[in-house]
């Protein structure tokens, strides 16, 4: 149960907005600061249910208490209907764990005397998976390392017997990782006590003073053993508990994992209690917790027809999709998993049509400019240094804007030949000195700004898109390389490649290259983080930009962080650094010793983009190609859906094999091939 309520802090001295969320699997009562951050994982404190007593205010129909661990916590529903469902819910889960520790305490579950709970089960496995990625990261650096020494050919046969054995070790882990998700799975359903209480298979213990199941036991060793080290330094059983427990004292991205006590990031919980002042508004609570659609139903539902779907209303733009839950999915995720291996290369999988998102990749490219005066703003500032910090400030603009909350879903795979076309409607600028010849669509006008994007690859997949607008005469040119690979609990999406921004005035480029995404959590509720180092280079002028994503580290709570300095030719001190983060507020420090706000991501409006109806888009435009795809997952026909999408899939192949036979060579209709980069054939200026 999930919803909106006041608590009372003695901080402000009055009552305050948070979003409560009731697990009652974990037996907590946690609230964030707003349903955005609860997305996000940014827990504000909890309260342990376990033991503790709620009460009410008869002389006030919307307050209510929870005691606990020497604490007193205040609420206030909207009415009195309200507290009433949260009332029961939150008594419901008090009995149920207080008899769950009464049943534990009887059976001896654990040495301690504790229950073997899941969430401890989770968090070393999380903990197990940084480790692991520590471990990739240095073998991948001792890689480097060896290639740029040049090291001798005895030394070198050492070190590759290292990295051999390395990557090994790596393949094992990872595989180790996969099955206990599927033992998990199996001995522990979503709707079960949170507890392990039964073996793999579903063949439980004895109920009353029988003997522990092989899954339990199994379990213990693997909470006790199951800590990797880094190749530098392992790590022993102490330092994963002390790992661990500085992850429960910084309230981590796991919201489920069960503190020692029910705590609040600031000290506003004392017994003190003043009424509120304020009328305090809130939404109503909302029961949640729904089985999400399967792949397979024996329903027959009915195709849908054309004159049945309005195809333009599929996109509308101010609607959200609704956010993915794995566990309403386990066995098709641990089907999934189970063919995959450590490092694999997951762009030839087909992936489940339920973790899609309603729209091509091609499209998603579109959302870096969706601020486009801020792009279009490079061409007019007057000095080398006021381009590269304008530069830097689109790039930094443009990766929030493909996101929609945090969600993580995928979106399609273009198919070869897919284009996609959109514009954004910008007012004349000044009269230029020569007449501009018409853009690449027609029916645009030289004031906007347009994107074209054509996928010239299927296998590597390979996507090229490129913008200009004639009037401001700024123009850019940029292919992506997508290459996903397994990495256990997360997948890595790196985008190779490069864009360039050209100003024909000034004759400058601005080569810029992409961060990596990584999908984490992905058998529970996945969410997506940028990291790695990007640079933004004009070799005109010398200028650049080293910028750097960060991603969160296991033990800290910083999320969605990213650093960014700009460099002269002549200095080695930055011009400028801007950090912050990347989907918020980023604040700017020069050289001079000014400080002040860069950019804030989340004031931004983002412009709608402006596509031509679906009727009128030729044939292997993205909206009209992948439109049955998109209408079945938005009517929630799974079934459906995914047989749209295999017919687009084989008529792929069947072209492709056609063409082998044949000898033909695919030719790209908007660009062309020039060495290892692909450029756009009519550009700006040409």
């Amino acid at each position: 149960m999930e919803g909106a309520l006041s608590k009372w802090t003695n901080v402000m001295k009055g009552w305050q907005y948070r979003w409560f969320v009731l697990d009652d699997n974990a037996g907590l009562f946690s609230y964030y600061t707003s349903r955005e951050k609860m997305r996000r994982g940014v827990r504000r404190g909890c309260v342990r249910l376990k033991g503790a007593l709620v009460g009410i205010d008869d002389e006030d129909d919307s307050t209510f208490t929870v005691t606990v661990d020497n604490k007193t916590f205040h609420f206030q529903a909207k009415d009195s209907e309200e507290r009433e469902r949260w009332i029961r819910a939150l008594e419901d889960t008090v009995l149920r764990h207080n008899q769950l520790a009464r049943r534990a305490a009887s059976q001896g579950l654990r040495k301690a005397g504790q229950p073997v709970r899941m969430e401890d089960f989770e968090r070393k496995l999380a903990e197990t998976d940084c480790y692991l990625q520590l471990l990739i990261d240095q073998n991948q650096s001792l890689v480097e390392q060896l290639e740029a020494e040049g090291a001798e050919e005895e030394e070198g046969a050492e070190c590759r017997v290292v990295v051999d054995r390395v990557t090994d070790m790596v393949e094992t882990v990872k595989h180790a990782i996969v099955l206990l998700q599927i033992a998990k799975n199996a001995s522990c359903p979503v709707e079960g006590e949170g507890t392990v209480a039964r073996g793999v298979g579903g063949q439980g213990g004895e109920e009353e003073g029988g003997a522990r199941s092989e899954a339990e036991e199994g379990l213990e060793d693997v909470l006790e053993t199951c800590s990797v080290g880094s190749a530098r330094e392992p790590a022993s059983p102490a330092m994963a508990r002390t790992a661990a427990q500085k992850q429960l004292s910084a309230n981590l991205k796991n919201p489920s994992t069960i503190p020692a006590v029910s705590y609040s990031s600031s000290d506003d919980d004392e017994d003190d209690f003043f009424d509120a002042q304020d009328d305090v508004s809130s939404r109503g609570a909302m029961a949640g917790g729904g089985e999400g659609p399967t792949l397979a139903e024996e329903a027959e539902v009915s195709p849908l027809t054309p004159s049945e779907v309005d195809w333009d209303a599929l996109y509308d733009q101010d609607e959200d999709e609704a956010e993915l839950d794995m566990k309403n999915n386990g066995s098709v995720i641990t089907h999934l998993l189970s063919q995959v291996r450590i490092g694999m290369d997951l762009t030839r999988i087909v992936l489940p049509t339920f973790i899609l998102e309603r729209r091509s990749l091609l499209e998603m490219y579109a959302d870096f400019f969706v601020h486009p005066t801020i792009f279009t703003d490079i061409a007019t500032k007057q000095t080398p240094e006021e381009r590269m910090v304008q530069v830097l400030k689109w790039y930094l603009s443009s990766f929030s804007a493909s996101r929609k909350g945090n969600n993580a879903k995928k979106p399609y795979n273009p198919i070869i030949g897919e284009m996609f076309r959109c514009w954004w409607s910008l007012p004349p600028a000044p009269a230029p000195a020569a007449p501009q010849r018409p853009g690449p669509v027609p029916w645009v006008r030289t004031s906007d700004v347009v994107f074209l994007a054509e996928q010239v690859s299927h296998h590597p997949p390979i996507s090229a898109f490129y913008v200009e607008c004639p009037d401001r005469r700024i123009s850019f040119n940029g292919h992506i390389h997508t290459k996903s690979s397994f990495l256990g609990m997360s997948i890595a999406a790196h985008m190779l490649g490069e864009g360039r921004v050209r100003l024909q005035d000034s004759g400058e480029e601005y080569v810029v290259t992409f961060p990596s995404g990584y999908c984490r959590s992905i058998l529970t509720t996945p969410w997506v983080e940028l990291g790695g180092k990007c640079d933004i280079a004009c070799p005109q002028t010398g200028y650049r930009a080293e910028v750097e994503f960060k991603c969160k580290q296991f033990w800290g709570t910083e999320q969605n962080m990213v650093v960014a300095q700009v460099y002269s030719q002549e200095s080695k001190k930055a011009v400028v650094k801007v950090e912050g983060e990347w989907n918020g507020r980023l604040t700017a420090k020069w050289a001079t010793g000014r400080a002040e706000t860069f950019l804030d991501v989340t004031q931004l409006k983002k412009q709608a983009k402006l596509v031509r109806p679906v009727a009128e888009q030729e044939k292997f435009e993205s909206r009209r190609l992948w439109r049955e795809v998109t209408a079945g997952l938005k009517a929630n026909r799974i079934e459906e859906a995914t047989e749209a999408k295999c017919g687009l899939e084989q008529r792929q192949r069947e072209e492709a094999k056609a063409r082998k036979e044949a000898g033909a060579k695919w030719e790209c209709r908007m660009f062309s091939s020039v060495g290892e980069t692909w450029q756009f054939k009519q550009p700006l200026g040409s």
